[in-house]
């Protein structure tokens, strides 16, 4: 019987293959910032005037981030050309508004509060380093939290009182007890690729970086390394700790020390990953395809395509 790691994981060409995805996704980054400096230009009295986006809208794709919106069941995907929403009988994404913000993190606390970080509309803002913001709408609007112009959370993650943010620009994971108005920071012991917290213990976490796995009992101050391979993760359930592999291999296990089963496929290389339940999965693959599975991750079908 194969190994999980003969099994699933990429062998040389695979992780070449999933640095290639990597670095596209730098170089695309890299590519925006670099045509956004050509569209502004200086006007008579100094100021840096915006004058347009002369490309095509690409549609949602580079997705960062998913939430589902208690209220109505729809789904929004927070991308690198904005924030889209998938209405429940709907299976194409619509923009939410004309805003082309790069919402790097993402997550939906409640109906009336979506939390977001990341790099601004280049017709908005100069400050490339968003922090944490905040939408009562939707993701029509967002207001200003914290850490404006210091923070770029690429991971956050809302788990009962606590925000969890891994910035990217420090590597250091910032833990919030009142809603992400003021944090404590600790080290991780690498960057971080993901993170997830116990549904029945805030304070026990399980990170990814892209390497290997490792968990903290204190909220991230004190870490200890697992089992398994990296990935992105879900934990819907205290017995149910799910992993999605740089190959779109899903596996579970009972609890962060527990043996790690292989469960599915996904048919395509992932993105991003978010569990509702127990049974209801939504997985973004590097296209801009979500797919949704009700039974566990046993079974995929395709939510969206962008």
């Amino acid at each position: 019987m194969k190994t999980e790691r003969q099994r699933a994981e990429p062998g040389r060409a695979g992780q070449r293959l999933h640095r290639g995805f990597v670095l596209l996704a730098v170089l695309g980054v890299a590519g925006a910032i670099a045509a956004g400096a050509l569209l502004w230009e200086s006007s008579g009295g100094g100021e840096q005037v915006f004058t347009g986006v002369p490309v095509t809208d690409p549609g949602p794709v580079h997705v960062h981030g998913l939430g589902i919106d208690p209220a109505d069941g729809s789904l929004y995907i927070a991308t690198h050309t904005g924030l889209w929403r998938v209405a429940p009988a709907e299976t194409k994404a619509r923009r939410v508004t004309d805003r082309r913000q790069d919402t790097m993190g993402f997550s939906v606390a409640a109906s009336d509060r979506f939390l977001g970080s990341g790099h601004p509309d280049l017709r908005e803002s100069r400050t490339p380093l968003l922090g944490l913001i905040e939408s009562r709408d939707q993701g029509r609007t967002w207001d200003k939290v914290s850490l404006f112009g210091k923070a770029d959370f690429h991971i956050l993650r809302v788990a009962g009182q606590l925000v969890y943010g891994f910035d990217s620009t420090s590597g250091r994971l910032f833990v919030s007890r009142d809603g992400g108005h003021t944090w404590a920071t600790h080290t991780p012991p690498e960057p971080l690729l993901d993170l997830v917290a116990d549904p029945e213990d805030a304070r026990q976490i399980v990170a990814s970086s892209e390497a290997r796995l490792y968990r903290s009992r204190d909220a991230g101050k004190t870490w200890d390394r697992l089992q398994g391979q990296p990935g992105y993760l879900a934990w819907p359930a205290h017995a149910m700790l799910l992993r999605i592999g740089s190959r779109g291999d899903l596996w579970r296990a009972a609890g962060p020390r527990a043996k790690w089963e292989f469960v599915s496929l996904l048919g395509g290389l992932p993105a991003a990953f978010l569990a509702v339940s127990e049974r209801e999965l939504y997985a973004a693959l590097h296209d801009g395809t979500i797919k949704r599975s009700t039974d566990g991750g046993a079974r995929w079908r395709v939510r969206s395509t962008p």
